[in-house]
């Protein structure tokens, strides 16, 4: 098990480019298995979870050419349709959670899916009802072997329908999406997610013929047709490294310029940041970070202490909160981060509290940050990664540490961001993989 030593306290300069969106990627290489025409997709990030879907496409039968370091060819003309209901599909894909988005292009097109228990973060309960009852609206049967572990869906035609999301879940409405495209008939989604990944695999699906309405709102209006083309892509960057590049300059007092930012698509995040009083200008479709000693947590007009907690989108990412909690602990000022999708996110903060932050855990969805202002900076010590966005949070909270951390089950980070110790190491980064 691999482990990162960082030795903390650098000042970073330079530029950095964000890596292709994961969330984007996980819905976007799903949706290759909806035609058998040639797809080609560009700026897909070289990080854990989106190699194992791609290997998973490649065990279905996908033909698949890499043509550049970030840019494949797909081809799915032979699936083979009995592998996901193997014992090497259920352990690949119950490592992945991402490969639950196989189900609505396997149930469009050949009108059977296999849903292996699903893997990932280990961040609290994270439910399949939205994914399997928009399934079941569509026309599809469902049950559940609980000797393999495994969801079976079927359908011997999908038929559309209206149906009211009960949560705006992201990968539901994506894998209802694209089981629907398929469909015969018109299908409504309400209360579906509007992410920008979203906007773009709707896009994508258009491009390729779909019928799709209401891009970018809440209504989605989907007429079913017979048939999908072949189509070019390209990912938009990651928004999450974005804001957590924006967080690792202001800990780090670094000067930092963020280039093909795609600006445009992150929404309410720049301002989120800027209420813990970081600065940044935006130039073109990049995003300037200048070095700055001190940056102090707004509040609200009355006086009251500022909170930050997440909501669907267009409100603040749950992905970033891990970020902004470790942003705070150097602020001057207090903030209540409150996480309301995900109760065990929070559960890192007693590594930051053992390198000298002050934070009060009021339950497993709200914590108080109580900003230092850098009187006392964080030290360093050894921890592990428990997901993804902590592990990145605190990687950023070991930069910016008085003397050596080391973090351990950097597997998780790997999960989500691309060659992130080279990339730290361009811009002065002391930065090891052991």
């Amino acid at each position: 098990m691999g482990s990162f030593e960082v030795r903390g306290g650098n000042r970073l300069k330079g530029e950095i480019v964000p890596q292709g969106a994961k969330n984007e990627a996980l819905q976007i290489l799903s949706a290759v298995v909806l035609t058998d025409a040639e797809m080609t997709i560009s700026n897909i990030p070289d990080i854990l979870d989106v190699n194992l879907l791609i290997e998973l496409l490649q065990d279905m039968g996908v033909k698949t050419v890499k043509l550049s370091t970030d840019t494949y060819r797909f081809k799915a003309d032979n699936i083979d349709v009995d592998y996901l209901s193997s014992d090497d599909f259920r352990k690949k894909g119950g490592r992945l959670r991402g490969s639950v988005m196989l189900a609505g292009p396997m149930l469009a097109r050949f009108k059977k899916a296999y849903i292996p228990k699903p893997g990932g973060d280990k961040i609290g309960r994270r439910r399949l009802d939205t994914h399997i009852i928009g399934f079941e609206k569509l026309g599809a049967r469902f049950e559940y072997d609980e000797i393999q572990s495994c969801f079976k869906l079927s359908a011997p035609e999908l038929r559309g329908a209206y149906m009211l999301l009960d949560e705006p879940s992201v990968t539901g409405t994506a894998n209802i999406v694209m089981a629907a495209v398929l469909a015969e008939g018109v299908t409504q989604i309400y209360n579906a997610a509007c992410e920008p990944y979203l906007q773009q695999l709707c896009s994508m699906l258009n491009r390729m013929g779909a019928k799709i309405e209401g891009i970018g709102s809440n209504l989605l209006t989907i007429e079913g047709v017979n048939k999908l083309n072949g189509t070019e892509h390209r990912m938009l960057p990651d928004m999450i490294e974005i804001g957590s590049f924006i967080g690792l300059a202001a800990m780090t007092q670094s000067e930092l310029t963020i280039k093909n930012a795609g600006v445009e698509h992150l929404g309410i995040i720049p301002e989120k940041f800027s209420q813990l009083g970081i600065q940044f200008s935006v130039k073109g479709d990049d995003i300037y970070i200048p070095a700055q000693d001190v940056y102090e947590i707004q509040t609200y007009m009355d006086g009251g202490i500022l909170t930050i907690s997440d909501h669907p989108w267009p409100g603040f990412t749950p992905d970033l909160l891990s970020i902004v909690l470790v942003v705070a602990t150097q602020a001057r000022g207090s903030v209540l981060v409150h996480q309301k999708m995900f109760e065990s996110r929070l559960f890192f903060v007693d590594k930051l509290i053992d390198m000298g932050a002050q934070i009060i855990l009021c339950d497993p969805h709200r914590a108080t940050v109580i900003g230092l202002g850098r009187k006392n900076n964080l030290r360093g010590i050894t921890m592990s990664s428990p997901d993804i966005r902590a592990g990145q949070a605190l990687l950023i909270a070991a930069l910016s540490a008085e003397g050596k951390s080391v973090i351990q089950n950097i597997e998780q980070i790997d999960r989500g961001y691309q060659q992130i110790d080279e990339r730290l190491r361009k811009i002065g980064a002391d930065i090891t993989r052991i």
